[in-house]
């Protein structure tokens, strides 16, 4: 059973989500962490998160069954029911909750509990009606680094702007380069994720590269406003130019393989990046 659990809370991907709320709090935590504070925050986030992602393979069973890369997924293989799949995140987004909101602040578990909601019931289910999805997924996707920030001063600053916006527009390059290499799988279930009428050519290429090249002077705010240093700034800078390298090829050739490449750029972009700013501020 633990490891269906593994497999349905996508365990790398919801830690992933986890560390980023708290990456933000450590920005946030001017005069020292709080350990035990971020403990529940990272507990409490893991939680939700696996909510969520438990949601969305609900929600989406059906099409899973349809797409090679989706389609072991435990609840597709019937080794774990629906009703299961539900009891297990009903509780799971209960008691995230109550740790937030009872270890942390009521704006920390609210954010969360509403991030939820966005992912699982408005995401998801527009993901196969317009490619605005992808707008509306990227502000869930977008809100840990800012619930961490809130989570260890109570409000929102320019400051967890700063630092939400980076991961807002980062979604748009890795989200749009994850459709364009899973393009023929995702066609099967209906998803419509591609901006510009969803096609594989020069104009979404164009999109992905646009992004990429915002993230360019975003990476340089949280050295502007004194959130962390110089070392930090440079490595965004450096990372971003290799990621906007990637995504030249990608309209070149508009290959599967250079998508590819955008995609892996995107997975080590963010980690990397977050990683400088928390060395840097500590």
């Amino acid at each position: 059973m633990i490891k269906i659990i593994i497999e349905l809370t996508k365990l790398r991907l919801s830690l992933l989500v986890a560390f980023s709320a708290t990456f933000g709090f450590i920005l946030a935590s001017s005069e020292g962490i709080n350990y035990i504070d971020l403990f529940f925050l990272f507990f409490g986030g893991w939680l939700i998160t696996s909510s969520s992602i438990i949601n969305n393979q609900i929600l989406e069973k059906d099409s899973d069954s349809l797409m090679k890369r989706t389609m072991k997924r435990p609840i597709p293989t019937k080794r774990i029911t629906v009703k299961t799949s539900m009891i297990i995140s009903l509780l799971f987004s209960f008691i995230g909750f109550l740790i937030l909101y009872y270890f942390l602040n009521f704006y920390t578990a609210f954010l969360s509990i509403l991030s939820l909601i966005v992912y699982s019931f408005v995401y998801t289910p527009l993901k196969k009606i317009s490619s605005i999805a992808v707008f509306i997924g990227a502000f869930p996707g977008a809100l840990p680094p800012l619930i961490g920030w809130v989570a260890a001063t109570n409000q929102i600053s320019i400051e967890a702007i700063i630092i939400f916006s980076i991961q807002f527009i980062w979604q748009f390059p890795h989200f749009w380069a994850i459709a364009w290499v899973s393009y023929e799988d995702y066609k099967k279930a209906g998803f419509k994720l591609l901006p510009n009428g969803g096609g594989k050519n020069f104009s979404t290429a164009i999109n992905i590269m646009t992004y990429t090249l915002i993230l360019l002077p975003l990476g340089l705010l949280p050295t502007i406003f004194g959130i962390t240093g110089l070392i930090s700034g440079f490595v965004a800078i450096l990372c971003g130019v290799l990621f906007l390298i990637q995504t030249i090829h990608l309209i070149k050739d508009f290959s599967k393989k250079s998508a590819l490449r955008v995609m892996i750029g995107s997975f080590i972009y963010l980690p990397i990046v977050q990683i400088s700013y928390i060395l840097d501020k500590i």
